[in-house]
């Protein structure tokens, strides 16, 4: 870990800087969200089981409106996000919409020098696995908090997304991880390309095989994967809006993998 300190403590700068501009982006639509509205999209909320009176550990939560849409289904919530404020921001729309969620900063791939229950359900979801160097020492923290029998979900971006330069509309990034992040500065958020905001990111590249084995290597079971045609966010201008929550990017009319989707148990 201590090889990786400096990209995570530019990163922790770089989300906390962030989460002041995607509390007030139309992309998070806090106003809507908090007259109850839920951030989750349609491929999880189709998958994700009953979650009424179920412990859940969201990973990489962000400023918490997933976790707080995921206590609205009745589950009994406790999140991890790198960013200071973002965790501070989570506090604050919990308080104000009178929920109960437990929040915590800290690194996730050292989630257990400050969360130590386990649970029944460990979720995370779109644009996380990229900030993280390595996937071992995340798929070992995914098995450390969930119980026997427990599940763990997860939605995310297909690794093929990743291989692209949205702006030049051409593959530009390796598929595989060599070990070295990606260190980039880049003008606005995802949430607001117009944002007053200019600072180094730093990221990594993930194959589909090391998400897989990773968590294969710790003994989850993988009971579900399933893969999209469609992101359910315009992900660039390349995107066309198929219907909602549905945008394609294809090539010669061919549409790429842009989400997965799997499911596993802790035996």
């Amino acid at each position: 870990m201590k090889e990786y300190q400096d990209y995570f403590d530019s990163n922790q700068r770089l989300w906390d800087k962030k989460t002041d501009i995607h509390v007030k982006s139309e992309f998070y639509d806090m106003e809507t969200f908090l007259k109850g509205e839920s951030s989750l999209r349609k491929i999880e909320l189709a998958a994700l089981p009953d979650l009424r009176g179920k412990s859940l550990l969201h990973l990489q939560c962000h400023f918490g409106q997933d976790t707080l849409s995921l206590e609205r289904l009745g589950a009994e919530c406790t999140a991890i996000d790198l960013s200071e404020n973002g965790i501070r921001k989570a506090k604050e729309i919990r308080d104000s919409l009178g929920m109960h969620s437990e929040f915590v900063q800290g690194n996730v791939l050292e989630t257990d020098k400050y969360i130590s229950a386990l649970f029944d359900v460990v979720y995370t979801s779109y644009g996380v696995i990229v900030w993280l160097p390595d996937l071992s020492l995340w798929a070992a923290q995914v098995a450390k908090r969930l119980k026997k029998g427990g599940l763990f979900f997860m939605a995310e971006f297909h690794s093929t997304m990743y291989l692209f330069d949205w702006d030049k509309n051409q593959v530009a990034y390796n598929y595989f991880n060599n070990g070295q992040p990606y260190v980039e500065e880049t003008d606005g958020t995802y949430a607001n390309p117009e944002a007053d905001i200019k600072m180094k990111e730093h990221f990594w590249q993930h194959p589909l095989s090391d998400v897989l084995q990773s968590l294969i290597d710790e003994g989850l079971e993988i009971i579900e994967f399933k893969e999209y045609d469609y992101s359910p966010y315009k992900l660039s201008d390349c995107f066309e809006q198929r219907t909602e929550q549905e945008y394609v990017y294809k090539i010669k009319g061919i549409a790429l993998p842009s989400v997965f989707m799997l499911k596993a148990i802790k035996k």
